[in-house]
């Protein structure tokens, strides 16, 4: 019996024996212990309940390909390229890297876990199975990059979008590519450019949404971060349905970014903008400075007003806080 197969399991939230799951699996107890240790060392929360076994603190889905199409619109289950699920993976955009020039338009990686996510600026992305999503598409351009400015803005609003699909609102974006809310962080985008600056190239879009932490991830983070159970009155939505109300919408706004731009997004980014208006410390290789949110402009890059005036943020490369 591999972790999944445990995780699977115990994913009814009912308590299960150490030697009915080893009789099952055809497997010493201390086999099954070394597995269940494995997948608490990952983050996922398997209590122990005496003589009644090994339970979790409330019921998880797993994340199964066929309930993903199934809930996908049929037209555009057909648009995609790709859509694959792995148990494990180093990172979802990893592997699309690794398919290279030969993947598809519109292919979608998705992982129960992480063992190298990551975020922007090579920070690690926490990554459990069983509580959280991590999905990664390809979008392949015609334009070059200088076309692109702005799209990890618009895959910020392509998030919300999908959670206002699944009726999940209460979320706000911070430039340039975190969806917060509850004063947390509630999902992370990457986007990752290849090809040529004035000829085709392709984005790879990696997106980490928490459904659901635990106590301890919360102090592994190192930061604020929120899940959707807190905006959900403590129930997160089906995985399987999140998964493909995200997978729905990245593919509907990818294709409209690719028509009309950063323009066709910029009005419901204004709307949901969490730095307009706020005091802010920008940090960068030049130095810091302090300003007040001013919103975007039509590339997306962020304006600050200070006392020297408008200024205009457009690298990812600095860091921005709450002054």
């Amino acid at each position: 019996m591999q972790p999944q197969q445990i995780l699977a399991a115990l994913a009814g939230g009912a308590a299960l024996s150490g030697s009915r799951l080893a009789a099952e699996a055809g497997l010493t107890r201390a086999a099954i212990w070394k597995q269940i240790e494995a997948l608490r060392h990952r983050g996922v929360p398997i209590e122990s309940e005496g003589a009644a076994g090994y339970r979790l603190p409330w019921p998880i889905q797993m994340l199964d390909e066929a309930a993903i199409r199934a809930a996908l619109p049929p037209v555009l289950a057909q648009r995609l390229g790709a859509l694959d699920l792995y148990w494990e993976i180093d990172s979802t955009s990893s592997e699309l890297q690794r398919r290279g020039f030969g993947a598809p338009d519109l292919s979608v990686v998705l992982a129960e876990t992480q063992t190298a996510g990551r975020g922007r600026r090579g920070r690690s992305w926490l990554s459990p199975p069983g509580l959280n999503l991590y999905v990664s598409c390809l979008k392949r351009f015609d334009a070059g990059f200088a076309a692109l400015s702005g799209l990890s803005l618009a895959t910020g609003v392509i998030v919300l979008r999908a959670l206002h699909a699944m009726g999940i609102a209460g979320a706000r974006l911070k430039w340039p590519n975190d969806v917060l809310a509850a004063g947390g962080k509630l999902a992370g985008i990457l986007v990752e450019l290849s090809g040529e600056y004035q000829g085709p190239c392709a984005a790879i879009v990696g997106i980490g949404l928490n459904l659901r932490l635990t106590d301890a991830l919360r102090e592994q983070a190192g930061q604020p971060i929120c899940d959707l159970a807190s905006l959900a009155g403590g129930t997160p939505p089906d995985r399987n349905q999140m998964a493909a109300a995200l997978i729905a919408s990245l593919a509907e706004g990818l294709e409209q970014f690719e028509r009309e731009g950063f323009v066709a997004f910029a009005a419901d980014y204004a709307e949901y903008d969490a730095l307009r208006d706020i005091p802010l410390r920008i940090s960068g290789a030049t130095g810091d400075f302090e300003g007040v949110g001013a919103g975007i402009d039509v590339r997306g890059a962020l304006q600050v007003r200070t006392d020297a005036g408008l200024l205009s943020i457009d690298s990812a490369d600095v860091t921005v806080r709450r002054a």
